[in-house]
This record gives structure tokens, sequence and C-alpha cells, in this order.
């Protein structure tokens, strides 16, 4: 069982690893909320998805993985150990 609480570990790590590469190849908005929920909005009607779309979508994919593991390992932890 140590195999797989360390092997989860070691996923949230590459996992937190890539969210923070994805956030830093975002370009910056200096918009705040409402320039980023106008983006959203008004990209969805284009066909085929950008760049910034594409990393929006990838982050949010990321965060939920992210936090997911996290919660397993939290909760796992002194079970496993």
């Amino acid at each position: 069982m140590k195999f797989l609480y360390y092997f989860i570990a070691f996923l949230q790590v590459i996992s937190a690893i890539l969210l923070i590469t994805v956030v830093m190849m975002q370009e910056s908005k200096n918009e705040g909320l409402t320039g980023q929920i106008g983006t959203t909005v008004t990209s969805s009607f284009k066909g085929k998805a950008g760049k910034e779309e594409r990393l929006i979508q990838a982050t949010r994919n990321l965060a939920i993985i992210f936090f997911v593991l996290s919660t397993i390992v939290a909760v796992t932890t002194g079970r496993w150990n």
C-alpha cells in the first residue's frame, strides 16, 4: 500500500509542476475578472479554440486533477504511513 501512496504523491507533484507551467504560459490580461469572463464568452462563438482557450482548459483540468490528488493524499496520509 505504501507504493500506491508514493505513486499518488508523485502524480500530485507532477500535476503541480504542470499546473505551474501552464499558468506561466498564459498571457497577462490586466483586465481582472470582467476581462476574463468577457473573453470566455466571446471566444465561445469562434469555431476552433485558440492557444489561450486551450491553455485555459488545460489550467482548469490540471487544477481539478491536482485538487483530487491532494484530497486523496490528505485523506490517506494517516492510513498508509
